[in-house]
Order: C-alpha cells, then structure tokens, then sequence
C-alpha cells in the first residue's frame, strides 16, 4: 500500500512538472524569441492614417501557427493575431507553417542532420504523437489551427484558397472591413517528409504556396544556408512541376543560389521570395544577389521585404522604408510587396497592429501613393488573383 501511495506521489509529480512545462515554458519561450522593441519615434499623421486605413495590406509570412496562442485573442507576446491584424488594417496573411529548424541554425552553414528545435518544441507544446516524427503532420496540424479559427471567427476571418474565394473575401470586407483573409504555406519542403504524394495532402488541406527549402538542405535540393550549395535534385524538379500543376505558389526564400536558378529555368508560373532583404542594400547571407531577384521580377515574380534585421541590417520602420525603395528601383515597384517573418523567431521594432509606420515611412521619403499601395498589398492582392487556383 505504501509503494502504491508512492508510486501515485511520483506519478503526480511528474504530471504537475510535465503541465507547468506546457503552461509556462511555450510562453517563456515566445517572450525570448519574437521580440519587439522599439527604437525609432515616429508619428503617424491622421492623413497618413488614412490613407493606410483605405489600402489592402498584405503580408507573405508570418510563422504564428508555430506558437500555443489563440490567433483570436490580442496577446501579450510575439507579433501577429487576428486583433492586431485588424488593427493594422491588414487585408491578406500568409501564415507559413515551420516543420524543421536547426539548433544553432545560423545564415552560414547549417547541416542538415542537425538535432531539430520543432521536435523539441512539439514535445513542450503537447502536439499531437503524429507530430513527433512526421513532418507533413506537424504542417497538418499547424494548418488545422488556421482553419479553426475560420470555423470559430467568422465574422473576422477567412481561409482563402482559390481566386473564387478570394473574390468572396473582397466582397464581404467592403461591408466589413475588419475582415481579415489567411493564406497557408510551408517553411521548406521537407514537410512532404520525401514524397511527391503529400503535395496533394498538403493542397487538399489549403496549402497555396510552398517554399522548397530553410535553413538547411532537404531531398529538393540545396539551401542558401546549408552544406552543399547545390541546386535542384531531380525530386526537387518534379516537386516544382506537381507544385505548379495544382496552381501552388512556388516561393524560394531560403533556396540556394543555384537552386533558385534551377527554378527559373524550369518554371511555368511567376516565384515569390516570401520573406527577404536586397543584398545590395543589405549584404547579409541571408539574402541572394540582386540579379536573381531581377529575374524573379522579369518573369512576374514577387520580393517581400522583410522587417527584421537579417533581411534589412536593421528593424526600423524607416530602414524597412529604405529597403522597400532600393527594391523599387531594382526591380520596379509592381514587384515589391512586404514579408515580415513576424513570429519567426525574430526581433522587429513593432508587430502587425502597427504597420502604418512603414506606409509613413515611406511617405515622409516621398514615395508616391500609387507606389505604396502597390507594395502594401496591392502587389500581393494582384497576384494572388492571377495565379491562385480558379476554384
């Protein structure tokens, strides 16, 4: 009786440890990781105001599936939620769902054999078992909290899919202009953990756009921070042919400079680089040479501007201003759009309920209107509605 009462004790420990861990460690954890801290004082005229307020915003990447937050609820930590979105008048997010990520991933050289933070992070966050081992359902399982919140929110947010959707989505929000529109996407194609199948899966389940790598390289092909430097493997080719057969948006954020050629060459559809910098203005390893990101344009690709420092060598709103300009004159302003890489780890100097420091930003550098709105959203928008699926 006494083991039996002992056995019980420590089994209780155990449970009370193991939910203190899933309580208090995920937020601790966000807290350390999507920081912001603002620097830079800037105000925002009433004119300014509301000229943001009259836009489409949009944004190409934010990792906020990754975290244990209601996306309906205004929180307390990281950068991006249903509250705050509309709080920066924002029209359409793309919400990416991160799969793998090394420990001590860094923009040099990252091997891909490394032990994984996501699993680590999984295990804390109490994900489903499937998740422990499986890549695609730990993009299942991320994609399934975005579709919950359209299920549970209505009135404030939407799943879009197909260009069909898309115009459905416009028309409510002219009588609603809180509402807010999410996209999905994966962080790096080994969440179709080798198989050319889970293309569909993933496109069953909503995915319209698939980066092919992160921080390391994968069966597709070689990273811009991995060991090999390489370009696409032949699974690599057929996973951007299936990809755009089903109308997926092909985005080559993290991808090798020799993969990112080897798309070109083969692609049928314009690219997107999701979250980035110019090297030109930011010579980071994070970003890829500026003539690449010419041939992006020229084939009717898209670049996001980033909002963190990797991207920009800075966090300011007016860097980002200076960054978003160099890109205009680069590539021209039809294609520049904005990717924050809000809740992906980073550090920015204010979160998505603020994003008209970026719009007076860039109206106190005399940037005309027309240009703004194209890269606010208006880009993205246009896109969108030319290369989503029909229905």
């Amino acid at each position: 009786m006494k083991r039996t009462r002992v056995a019980l004790t420590a089994l209780a420990v155990v449970l009370l440890g193991y939910t203190g861990v899933r309580i208090f460690v995920p937020s601790y954890l966000e807290q350390q990781m999507n920081k912001v801290e603002p620097v830079d004082t800037i105000t925002i005229s009433q004119d300014a105001q509301a000229f943001h307020n009259s836009l489409i915003v949009g944004d190409w990447h934010a990792d906020s599936l990754l975290w244990n937050r209601d996306l309906s609820e205004h929180g307390q930590t990281g950068h991006v939620d249903i509250p705050r979105l509309q709080q920066g008048n924002v029209a359409l997010q793309m919400f990416t769902t991160v799969t793998k990520s090394p420990v001590g991933l860094n923009y040099e050289e990252n091997n891909t054999d490394a032990a994984d933070n996501i699993t680590r992070l999984a295990l804390v966050q109490g994900w489903p078992m499937d998740t422990w081992t499986s890549l695609t359902a730990r993009a299942l399982f991320q994609a399934d909290k975005l579709l919950e919140q359209a299920q549970e929110h209505a009135n404030d947010f939407v799943v879009v899919t197909s260009q069909t959707t898309l115009a459905t989505f416009l028309e409510k929000r002219q009588q609603h202009p809180k509402l807010v529109a999410g996209l999905l996407g994966t962080e790096g194609s080994h969440a179709l953990d080798g198989e050319l199948e889970n293309i569909q899966v993933l496109y069953n389940k909503g995915f319209r756009m698939m980066s092919l790598q992160h921080f390391f390289d994968n069966k597709l092909g070689g990273s811009l921070h991995g060991t090999s430097q390489t370009g696409l493997t032949e699974f690599g080719k057929q996973a951007v042919e299936k990809m755009q057969q089903l109308d997926i948006i092909v985005d080559v954020s993290h991808s090798s400079e020799q993969t990112v050629k080897d798309v070109l060459a083969i692609s049928t559809s314009p690219l997107v680089v999701s979250h980035t910098g110019f090297y030109g203005h930011c010579q980071s390893k994070r970003n890829i040479n500026d003539g690449l990101m010419q041939q992006i344009a020229q084939a009717g690709g898209l670049i996001a501007v980033g909002h963190w420092d990797g991207a920009i060598c800075s966090t300011q709103p007016t860097d980002i201003a200076d960054a978003i300009i160099y890109g205009i004159n680069l590539v021209g302003d039809e294609h520049v759009s904005l990717g924050s890489d809000f809740d992906g780890a980073v550090t920015t100097a204010f979160d998505t309920s603020q994003l008209a420091l970026i719009t007076q930003s860039l109206l106190n550098k005399g940037v005309s209107k027309e240009s703004i709105s194209k890269v606010m959203g208006g880009n993205m928008l246009q896109f969108l509605q030319t290369n989503l699926p029909v229905n």
